[in-house]
C-alpha cells in the first residue's frame, strides 16, 4: 500500500497511469475498446508505448509538460459503439484509480479535469 500523494509529479502521473490501465483491461464495457486496438497483453510493446503516451499526456495536462504531442480525440473516431456509457464509465473507473494514488485535493484535479475532457470528447464525438 503506498501512501497517497499529496502533490502532483511526473513519477506519481506514471504510477496513476500504470495503475489504471489494468483496471481498464479487467473491465467489461470498456475493456473491448482497448483489447481491439491494442491487444490484451498490458506488457507488450504497443501497451508499453501507450502507457508512455498517456502519462505523457497527462504530465501535458496537470504540468504543462511539453512532451506530449499528439491528438487524444482522434482516435476515438476509430472506435466503433464508443458510447457516452462508455466514457462515464471511463471516468469512474479513472476516480478511483486517482482515490488510490492521491489524497482527496490532489486527486480532485484529476476528476475534474478527466470530466472536462470527456465532455469535450463526447460532443465532439456527437455523443
Amino acid at each position: 500500500m503506498h501512501t497517497l500523494e499529496n502533490s502532483i509529479n511526473r513519477e506519481n502521473i506514471e504510477r496513476l497511469v500504470r495503475l489504471f490501465y489494468p483496471m481498464i483491461l479487467r473491465d467489461e464495457i470498456v475493456g473491448p475498446f482497448f483489447i481491439e486496438k491494442l491487444g490484451a497483453d498490458i506488457e507488450s510493446a504497443v501497451w508499453q508505448e501507450h502507457l508512455l503516451l498517456i502519462s505523457g499526456f497527462w504530465a501535458s495536462v496537470a504540468l504543462g509538460d511539453g512532451a506530449y504531442q499528439g491528438n487524444p480525440l482522434a482516435p476515438h473516431f476509430q472506435m466503433p459503439g464508443i458510447s457516452r456509457e462508455a466514457f462515464e464509465h471511463w471516468l469512474a473507473l479513472f476516480a478511483e484509480a486517482a482515490d488510490q494514488v492521491y489524497t482527496p485535493q490532489a486527486g480532485e484535479f484529476f476528476k475534474t479535469r478527466s470530466g472536462i475532457i470527456a465532455g469535450n470528447f463526447m460532443r465532439n464525438l456527437g455523443l
